[in-house]
């Protein structure tokens, strides 16, 4: 699947049928972390920290 988003070099992929809550994957190198939409909360997995701060701000501008 293509990636939905590109963040510094973060993917940022949705999945049309993946689990609940809705969430996204923040994958950059061998890293990968689920956030979750509506809290920004992680779901399961990390990614480093300068790259996470940039993909939740990013995600606080467009929750929407």
């Amino acid at each position: 699947m293509p990636a939905f988003k590109m963040i510094d070099a973060v993917k940022i992929d949705l999945y049309a049928r993946d689990h609940p809550p809705p969430h996204f994957h923040a994958i950059y190198a061998e890293y990968e972390e689920l956030i979750e939409i509506d809290t920004l909360k992680t779901i399961v997995g990390m990614i480093p920290k300068n790259q996470r701060q940039k993909v939740i701000n990013r995600a606080k501008n467009h929750q929407d």
